[in-house]
């Protein structure tokens, strides 16, 4: 059963090339390539944490309440809302029709979703296209910036026993994209 946003697909692209990160840390052979793919998976990983946000549009499967009330989606931007179906207590979904349920993205790239009558499921699940850009190049560069001295962070000190901070620089670099929300938020 789905219980909160999830990408339906495999881990999503990476904002940054190898070549990119190889160039800004000054690393000439291929040796350690699968090390710095990982880290920059983990430092783009922080980042949407971070900031709230997907970076790189993905399509996600997301379970809500079924609700006349306006429920927010989980992971933003939304892009686009696919398709929305009614969970029974087994997990099986039915597809609804449009006229079933009302959806809005926000100009902050909410995603909304009520249903216009009351369902006697519990649970729908709601299939969505999400995040930023469409791919790493559509990514804000201070974004792509912050997740490179992040990964070269990790890189510098991977065997170190004691971890030392990030950069304030990586922090600095997002806070413009983070996503704040105060409790469950209402839509209009």
């Amino acid at each position: 059963m789905l219980l909160g946003p999830r990408a339906a697909a495999a881990a999503p692209a990476l904002p940054v090339s190898l070549a990119e990160l190889k160039t800004y840390l000054r690393v000439g052979t291929s040796e350690e390539d699968a090390l710095l793919v990982g880290l920059a998976r983990s430092a783009a990983g922080l980042c949407e944490s971070f900031t709230g946000r997907l970076l790189i549009a993905r399509r996600i499967e997301e379970a809500v309440p079924a609700s006349r009330q306006w429920r927010r989606l989980g992971a933003g931007p939304v892009r686009a809302i696919e398709a929305v179906a009614a969970l029974d207590e087994t997990g099986e979904a039915e597809p609804l029709a449009a006229e079933a349920y009302a959806i809005d993205i926000d100009a902050a790239g909410e995603g909304w979703l009520r249903l216009a009558a009351a369902r006697s499921e519990k649970r729908l699940r709601v299939t969505y296209l999400a995040g930023l850009a469409s791919d790493a190049n559509g990514v804000p560069e201070a974004v792509r910036q912050g997740i490179v001295r992040l990964t070269a962070h990790f890189y510098a000190h991977r065997d170190r026993a004691e971890a030392a901070p990030p950069p304030a620089a990586v922090t600095a670099l997002w806070r413009p994209w983070r996503r704040l929300t105060l409790g469950g938020g209402s839509h209009v």
